[in-house]
């Protein structure tokens, strides 16, 4: 037993840190074990991953101890932040040093930061192609993630730091289901234009982050970005007619109509789908779909992804 590593998984009944735990304890070769890292330990997700085998430790983590405690012993971390639970940047960013500070206490072998592009480094606050929010972001809930990224590397931690993508589930839990027009005719409203979406879906975020850790030295001290297929809205639509067996059209909406949509984070939103349209060349060729089979051979498409959740689409 004494061989085994811990990989202490933040966000765990989440969808990164869920997917990390089930590909964990799916591994019977005994070099990893999960510890389970959540707020709730009598969630219903949260007993779900001990009846799988999962060590289940409550954490806070807005609280240095919690944090320092619930990495004692542990070889590697996936740390992520919550920010559509509080829509504040700033607030991942003080997360983020209360996790890298933590890590380092501990003597982490190996930090996996889930992390986004911080796109003031494309777009300054002083370009005005998009709207400044919360006074020092573009796309707040990229920026904050990015800007931390720096944090783990100044405490020189040994850190992979992951690009993720958009997840497909977000058509289920997150509004991005096609809706039906007055006309009755279902549509996909994305603002991408005739861009590409690089998406993924959630277990494969998972799959990727555990094949870091299982790969040893070799990711440490890079940035790799992941995605599962990037596709055109008009190419999401395609696919969801054939699995839904409906004709489904996609709308290409304009960018400031979707920020002005009303939803929590609208503009937010509105302004990331702006950067992947603006800079799709870049967000892509980041996210390199060859890479990223060389760590997840089952990784999943998203007409494959589909057969297994078109039924979970809410149809609007």
């Amino acid at each position: 037993m004494a061989d085994i590593k811990v990989i202490a998984v933040l966000g765990a009944t989440g969808a990164q840190g869920s997917g990390l735990v089930r590909a964990i304890l799916a591994d019977k070769s005994g070099e990893f074990t999960a510890r389970a890292l959540t707020r709730d330990v009598n969630s219903d997700k949260a007993k779900s991953l001990k009846n799988l085998g999962a060590e289940v430790v409550a954490v806070d983590i807005d609280n240095y101890e919690s944090l320092k405690k619930a990495f004692t012993g542990a070889y590697g971390v996936f740390a992520v932040t919550f920010f559509w639970d509080h829509f504040s940047a700033e607030k991942e960013v003080e997360e983020a040093k209360l996790i890298a500070k933590a890590a380092k206490d501990k003597n982490v072998k190996h930090l996996i930061w889930s992390t986004l592009e911080d796109t003031r480094n494309w777009i300054p606050l002083s370009d005005n192609r998009m709207p400044t929010l919360q006074g020092k972001y573009k796309v707040p809930h990229f920026d904050g993630k990015g800007e931390a990224d720096n944090i783990f590397v100044n405490e020189k931690l040994p850190v992979t730091l992951l690009l993720t993508s958009a997840y497909w589930e977000n058509m289920i839990y997150f509004g991005w289901n096609p809706t039906r027009g007055q006309d009755g005719k279902l549509a996909l409203n994305f603002p991408m234009g005739d861009k590409k979406l690089p998406a993924i879906a959630v277990e494969d975020i998972g799959k990727c982050a555990y094949a870091v850790f299982k790969r040893g030295n070799e990711f440490i001290g890079k940035k790799i970005g992941i995605a599962g297929e990037h596709l055109t809205g008009k190419q999401m639509a395609e696919a969801l007619t054939k699995a839904l067996g409906e004709e489904v059209k996609y709308n290409a909406v304009p960018f400031d109509v979707y920020r002005g949509l009303g939803f929590p984070g609208a503009e937010d939103v509105g302004n990331m789908f702006q950067f992947k349209h603006d800079f799709n060349d870049y967000f892509c060729n980041a996210r390199n779909i060859d890479f990223v089979k060389s760590l997840n051979p089952e990784l999943k498409s998203f007409s494959e992804w589909l057969k297994d959740n078109a039924k979970k689409i809410p149809l609007g």
